[in-house]
């Protein structure tokens, strides 16, 4: 572990984190889920730190917005390549710090370099719409602009890509990032943030990626209720993204809310049932059920209720579960007790309210920390009131109903809106869940799962999700502001909608 820290320059952590040496005399101490060892300690951001930190953040986004687009560009690839060269370092810390298995902890940080090769190409695409006046001689059209400093809040469970999402359209559109990574995940985003810092510094803007480490959510909402901060970008909790949204509002700023999923998989009685186990697997096991896209939810048709659900169990004993740094371990530990504890709360309220623990549930004891629990399978009603919240952690629910009507209507009777799919081989029924009349959710499958998004679409969700998206598509426009331009080559003042207002010169 010693290298690993060495390399990525987290032996010494009480400055360089952002080009601001930290004064803060408060330490916060990095356990890893695996075993309970301490990784390393931080100091913690205070109210000294904040200030300078966004002092400069300010002053290095007036020279930042000046720089062309494609040249922000050039910077991004950069730090793009910077990444790819930490890459297997990156993606074992964050399986030390965070708990997911080694290939999704590289596969997180593969994300952020794809992230940061999208935003090189979007840096000669920002573009703007040309109109047509109805006034002669006028010509109008729009363009777009830098927003200034950007601030991230990040959670746990993704600790680099979803920095990166946000970070890398951030930079591109002429904008500089301040990071508020979680309080449980704070060595993977001191290391990512300062090969960051590095290549900006090495391109003359030290301030372009700054982080402030926090023990809980005070600098978070500090930031929420900053004037400086055009936009935040949030990720976690609808609680948490309720404060924040309100905080942000309350000064008329703008956000960007990525918040709770209740992610659900429709299974229809001719879906090829190979391929949905595979994605159900995946989907509500991966990560140990702690992805906002994870699976939580399969409503399938009662005619194969059954049989899918003895298959299901099946598969679920035969999960490896331990050290997830182990290449043949699917499923690793539970991030910290609090989830723990929110996984046998919500199995007691379960039974309370009438639903059946087919299988596993149970704390598992022998492993290397008190973080490990078996995947839980329920059989439900669509009306148990607890399936109506996130639990994050790996409870799998299951709903049998008569037809694909009944799938969507319960599939859609949740607060929570990110991500939905549909198993079917039947073309009618597949396009009926992706029209108007089927999912409610920002992002709609057909045949493969809810988890694992592309960052070539963009992601998010409706409802209690927040609205917000990130990566793909037209996403970057969130990060700037829009201006309408409308320029005269002509003698006359003609004015709009054929108002007349004659005055003598």
């Amino acid at each position: 572990m010693k290298d690993l820290l060495k390399r990525l320059e987290l032996s010494e952590l009480n400055s360089g984190v952002s080009g601001v040496k930290q004064s803060g005399q408060h330490i916060l101490k990095s356990y890893s889920p695996i075993d309970g060892s301490l990784i390393a300690s931080v100091h913690v951001a205070d109210d000294h730190d904040y200030e300078n930190t966004v002092a400069l953040a300010r002053s290095t986004s007036l020279e930042w917005k000046k720089v062309p687009a494609p040249e922000r560009g050039q910077l991004v690839r950069k730090l793009g390549n910077a990444i790819r060269d930490h890459k297997l370092d990156l993606g074992k810390l964050i399986t030390l710090e965070m708990g997911k298995i080694l290939s999704e902890g590289e596969g997180e940080v593969q994300e952020a370099i794809d992230m940061a090769d999208f935003a090189v190409g979007l840096s000669r695409q920002l573009y703007g719409k040309t109109m047509h006046s109805e006034r002669p001689r006028h010509r109008m059209y729009e363009q777009w602009h830098p927003l200034g400093v950007v601030g991230v809040i990040t959670a746990f469970n993704f600790p680099a890509a979803v920095w990166a999402w946000n970070a890398m359209l951030a930079a591109v559109c002429g904008n500089v990032v301040l990071w508020k990574p979680s309080e449980i995940t704070p060595l993977v985003s001191v290391a990512l943030n300062r090969i960051a810092a590095r290549v900006a510094e090495q391109e003359g803007f030290p301030g372009l990626f700054t982080l402030l480490v926090g023990d809980g959510p005070a600098i978070g909402k500090k930031m929420a209720s900053d004037p400086r901060f055009p936009l935040i970008s949030a990720t976690g909790s609808t609680e948490m993204g309720r404060s924040v949204g309100q905080a942000v509002a309350s000064r008329l700023g703008k956000v960007i809310l990525e918040l709770g999923g209740n992610n659900a998989i429709i299974i229809t009685e001719d879906a090829d049932l190979e391929m949905a186990m595979r994605a159900v697997v995946f989907g509500a096991v991966g990560t140990a059920g702690q992805r906002c896209t994870t699976t939580r939810r399969i409503i399938i048709d009662k005619k194969i209720e059954a049989q899918f659900i003895e298959n299901l169990k099946r598969v679920y004993s035969s999960i490896k579960i331990g050290n997830p740094l182990e290449s043949e371990v699917l499923m690793g530990p539970l991030v910290r007790k609090f989830s723990v504890d929110e996984f046998q709360k919500a199995l007691e309220e379960i039974k309370k309210q009438g639903g059946e623990l087919v299988y596993g549930g149970e704390k598992l004891t022998n492993m290397p920390s008190d973080l490990y629990v078996r995947p839980a399978i329920v059989r439900c009603a669509a009306s148990l009131p607890v399936m109506q919240q996130e639990t994050f952690a790996p409870i799998l629910y299951v709903v049998g109903v008569s037809d694909l009507l009944e799938a969507v209507k319960v599939h859609n009777d949740v607060p929570q809106g990110l991500s939905s799919a549909i198993f079917t081989t039947d073309l009618r029924k597949a396009e009926h869940f992706l029209s108007y009349e089927g999912s409610d959710c920002g992002i709609a499958n057909v045949n493969i799962g809810t988890s694992g998004a592309e960052i070539g679409g963009a992601f998010g969700g409706e409802k209690e999700t927040g609205g917000g998206r990130e990566a793909g598509s037209d996403s970057w426009q969130q990060y700037m502001r829009r201006q309408t331009s409308t320029i005269n080559y002509g003698s006359e003042m003609p004015l709009a909608q054929g108002v007349k207002f004659n005055i003598a010169p």
